[in-house]
């Protein structure tokens, strides 16, 4: 039975050009994520309405060749993302970035 706590545990994380996320997990999978999609999933409150869920971000606003600027861990369970575009308010959990991978 694999290790549930690795699928989600990654052991690198790093920009792969300027179009994709890559990120190995400790389980031995590795994840390619699109930037874009990537910052169209972004869960914020500024993003998405904390009350009834319901998105608040316009993909139309989002610019097709965004990228990230920097990424920062966020303790042991997540990352923030600082954006092209000037949005750096999203933490994305590494529940949520298996999750996203597979999607």
């Amino acid at each position: 039975m694999p290790d549930a706590a690795a699928a989600v545990t990654p052991t690198q994380i790093a920009q792969r050009g300027s179009r994709q996320l890559a990120v190995r997990w400790a389980d031995g999978a590795e994840s390619v994520l699109d930037v874009r999609a990537l910052r169209l999933a972004c869960a914020c409150a500024e993003c998405v309405d904390e009350w009834s869920g319901e998105p608040r971000l316009d993909p139309a606003t989002i610019p097709e060749q965004i990228h990230p600027l920097r990424i920062r861990p966020v303790g042991r369970y997540a990352i923030q993302i600082e954006w092209s575009d000037g949005h750096e308010a999203g933490i994305y959990s590494f529940e949520r970035l298996r999750a996203l991978s597979s999607a």
